[in-house]
């Protein structure tokens, strides 16, 4: 992997870790706004608060997912071990990099994770 994509994803990871800072900021700022605008209503308004309130926490619990994976990437550029996967060893192609700049696997060894999963 050249010096020249490194540095390009890189600053690509970076860019997309503080997208997603300032969209868990925004959507904090959302939730705080709905918790407090919450009156006292019918079973139905409380159910669609509460499915709201639901559908913002697990957002926010895939964007901190997805950050911390980002972490994980720029850590890995630092260490000089970025693009190679973490389990064979391998050096993870190009075009998949640049499709998932914090890919840790390539997807011959991310097949077989989500195979082992199911």
């Amino acid at each position: 992997m050249t010096k020249e994509l490194i540095e390009e994803m890189k600053n690509v990871l970076t860019e997309q870790k503080n997208q997603m800072l300032e969209s868990l900021a925004e959507k904090n700022a959302d939730f705080k706004k709905l918790v407090n605008t919450v009156e006292s209503g019918d079973a139905v308004d409380i159910a669609s608060d509460a499915v709201d309130r639901t559908l913002l926490d697990s957002l926010s619990a895939q964007d901190s997912e997805r950050i911390q994976m980002i972490d994980n990437a720029l850590d890995r550029i630092k260490r000089g071990t970025y693009g190679m996967c973490l389990l064979c060893h391998k050096e993870i192609p190009e075009q998949r990099i640049r499709a998932l700049p914090y890919a840790c696997l390539c997807i011959s060894c991310q097949t077989k994770e989500e195979l082992q999963s199911r």
